[in-house]
C-alpha cells in the first residue's frame, strides 16, 4: 500500500466558531484517533487531493509539530450543499491492530463470455476488507479469463491470506451478461435447429 504524507497543525481549539475560522481560511479540521490519545489537526485543503480524488487506497503519513503518526483515512465529511471537504477523520495505524478499508477491485483477462459477445459488468467497485495494515492488498484482483455468459464471481469465492471480506458472501461482484445481439444469435439458432429437425 502507497503512503501519502500530509503535513497539518495541532489544533488549539477545537469548537464550532475555530473550525469555521479554519475553512475560511482553505484548511480542514481533522482528528486522529485509534492511538493512546485523539490528536486534533488541522492542514491545508489542497493537501487532500491525493489522499481523497483518487481510487488508490493509501497510507497517510501525518506530520504533526515534529510527530509522525501513520494513519489511514476512516471517514471525509462533505458540505451538504456545496460538496466540499469540511471534515476528515484518520484512524492511527496500530500493527497489533486490526483494521477496516474499503478496497477497489480490479478485474484481470479477458472473461471467455465477453469474447463470445457478453458484457462484462463490475457491480461492486470496492469491497470491505478486514486485516493487518501489512495484509491488506492495494487492489483486489479477480481473474475473470474463465466466466461464461450468464456466470457471476461473488463475494464468497475471493479468498485473500489474512484478510476477510465483510460484504455479504452472496453478493456477486462482477458478472457477463448476454446482450441483445447474443441473445438474438442464440434465437436465431434455436429457430434453425427446429427448421433442421423439421
Amino acid at each position: 500500500m502507497k503512503t501519502v504524507k500530509l503535513s497539518g497543525s495541532a489544533r488549539t481549539n477545537v469548537g464550532r466558531a475555530d473550525a469555521k475560522k479554519l475553512r475560511e481560511q482553505g484548511n480542514i479540521p481533522c482528528v486522529i484517533y485509534g492511538g493512546k490519545e485523539q490528536v486534533h489537526f488541522f492542514a491545508e485543503e489542497k493537501s487532500f487531493k491525493n489522499i481523497i480524488y483518487t481510487p488508490d487506497v493509501c497510507q497517510v503519513e501525518v506530520e504533526l509539530e515534529g510527530k509522525s503518526y501513520r494513519t489511514i483515512l476512516q471517514e471525509a465529511q462533505y458540505h451538504r450543499l456545496t460538496d466540499k471537504l469540511i471534515h476528515a477523520d484518520f484512524l492511527e495505524i496500530i500493527d497489533s491492530k486490526p483494521i477496516t478499508m474499503n478496497i477497489p477491485v480490479k478485474t484481470v483477462g479477458t472473461a471467455e463470455g465477453v469474447r463470445a459477445g457478453g458484457k462484462l459488468t463490475v457491480k461492486l467497485r470496492k469491497l470491505k476488507a478486514r486485516g493487518f495494515a501489512n495484509n491488506l492488498p492495494d487492489t483486489i484482483d479477480i481473474n475473470i479469463e474463465n466466466l461464461s455468459i450468464g456466470k457471476s464471481v461473488t463475494v464468497g469465492e475471493i479468498s485473500i491470506d489474512g484478510v476477510e471480506l465483510l460484504n455479504a458472501k452472496n453478493v456477486s461482484v462482477v458478472s457477463v451478461n448476454t446482450t441483445r445481439a447474443v441473445a438474438q444469435a442464440e434465437q436465431a439458432a434455436a429457430k434453425d435447429e427446429k427448421k433442421a429437425k423439421k
